[in-house]
């Protein structure tokens, strides 16, 4: 049994962490062994995020005030906690992965942008590409537009020099 000192420390370290963070998935991982849990936090580890196992008073005391407060309270049964500061959508598709493999996890809430969202809704943010994805089809098509013109000054020349070889090789023109 956890001291008082030592449940305010968990309170207070959580609260630091919620209020920095915007992108937060609530889990329930019951029947989860060790190893599975070691490479469940591998993996949202890799996702840039970190996990948590709270209770269930700890996290809804340690979310009074922050963002996240909507989404952590009222929870029942066994609970952890996915955040990041970076990116939600490779967060989410690390635990959505995780999950097809390992059934025992389930999601219960999360927060996007200070929105709660369902489960559903955890879902649809695993399904959105990477931000990096993203960016490189923006950069994309802000490139596009100038490789065209380019390519459309770079083939009068071209067609021009086409034209005057051929002319020479079928001896129209003399070099």
């Amino acid at each position: 049994m956890k001291k008082k000192a030592d449940k305010q420390k968990d309170v207070s370290e959580l609260h630091a962490d919620l209020e920095k963070t915007q992108y937060l998935i609530v889990t329930g991982f019951e029947k989860i062994k060790v190893q599975q849990d070691f490479e469940l936090r591998k993996a949202v580890r890799s996702a840039g995020g970190k996990y948590k196992v709270v209770k269930n008073n700890i996290a809804e005391k340690a979310s009074e005030g922050t963002p996240s407060e909507a989404a952590l309270k009222g929870l029942k049964g066994m609970t952890s906690v996915a955040y990041t500061t970076g990116d939600p959508v490779a967060l989410a598709k690390a635990l959505i992965a995780y999950a097809k493999t390992n059934p025992a996890l389930t999601f219960k809430v999360g927060l996007v942008e200070g929105k709660v969202v369902d489960v559903k809704g955890i879902g649809e943010l695993a399904a959105l590409p990477s931000r990096e994805e993203i960016l490189a089809k923006l950069l994309f098509m802000i490139n596009a537009p100038a490789q065209r013109l380019v390519s459309t000054i770079n083939a009068v020349g071209r067609n021009l020099a086409v034209t005057i070889d051929q002319g020479v090789q079928e001896n129209k023109f003399k070099a």
